[in-house]
């Protein structure tokens, strides 16, 4: 028998269950992989600070920014690398669903990861460069298109499809 409705959404594709649930397990895997690359090079970009020469020269704000910034692409690794470590335990003991829900809030927490770290980022980068005011006001700035893009505009095309 075939199923239309999966894990509370609705769609007109001719698939089972179990193929839908694979859809949307690799679809994840792909979002995974493409957020892995953004959050690698952001940790990467952080790991080289504190060799460079000037960095001894940043105030205290700075200097916490910057260790709770490499905690966050830590934390955003760790989320990367949840579905794929969960997969890997559950593999074969048909919980497709649980494994593609969970995924699917590990997601979230990537997406949400990865926000903070750009407007930490450009907040710590305008305030060695130009000075804190300025930080703020683009931290806020990037903070706000974030939200709009990641949240805001999103949702409201679900509103727009009811």
């Amino acid at each position: 028998m075939v199923q239309n409705v999966a894990m509370g959404d609705e769609d007109s594709r001719d698939e089972t269950k179990e193929e839908r649930l694979d859809r949307k397990w690799d679809d994840l895997l792909q979002e995974l992989r493409v957020m892995q690359t953004g959050a690698q090079l952001t940790a990467g970009f952080l790991l080289t600070l504190p060799f460079q020469s000037t960095f001894g020269d940043l105030d205290d704000f700075a200097i916490a920014l910057y260790l709770v910034l490499v905690a966050l692409a830590a934390l955003t690794t760790a989320l990367v690398m949840g579905p794929v470590a969960i997969h890997r335990l559950l593999s074969g003991r048909h919980v497709k669903e649980r494994l593609v829900e969970s995924a699917h809030k590990f997601v979230y927490g990537v997406l949400t990861c990865i926000a903070l770290l750009v407007t930490g980022m450009v907040t710590l980068i305008f305030d060695v460069v130009v000075d804190l005011t300025w930080a703020l006001v683009a931290g806020a700035t990037i903070a706000t298109v974030l939200t709009g893009l990641l949240v805001v505009y999103p949702r409201s095309l679900i509103h727009r499809a009811e």
